[in-house]
């Protein structure tokens, strides 16, 4: 590694308007997909901001993955699919599992095929 080279770091990100902290005591981090969380324990965050945003850096020695349970889909989302198939509430709520909540795709699965 260059020498000063923290020094030249500091330097270019202050000409491109970036401001880089070090966030202290971060406890918990939480990523949210449709499909699962990932939760970081106690990790090392940096953000860097700029000008119009943040740019957060998280650094972990390990994290745990969980697969999102099945969605819990409001009553009348419910009868809105059994009512426009025809079927009763239980096939209206399998259809809006397999299709993962889209309320015309439940449809088009029960009315079609």
């Amino acid at each position: 590694m260059m020498r000063g080279g923290n020094r030249e770091m500091r330097r270019m990100m202050d000409k491109m308007g970036l401001d880089m902290n070090e966030m202290s005591n971060v406890q918990e981090v939480i990523i949210k997909t449709d499909k699962k969380e990932i939760i970081i324990s106690k990790p090392s965050v940096t953000e860097m901001k700029a000008k119009d945003n943040s740019i957060f850096t998280v650094t972990a020695d390990s994290y745990e993955e969980r697969e999102l349970e099945v969605p819990i889909f409001s009553e009348e989302d419910i009868q809105l699919v059994s009512q426009q198939a025809g079927v009763d509430e239980e096939k209206a709520k399998s259809a809006l599992e397999e299709a993962k909540g889209d309320l015309a795709r439940a449809i088009l699965l029960l009315t079609t095929g």
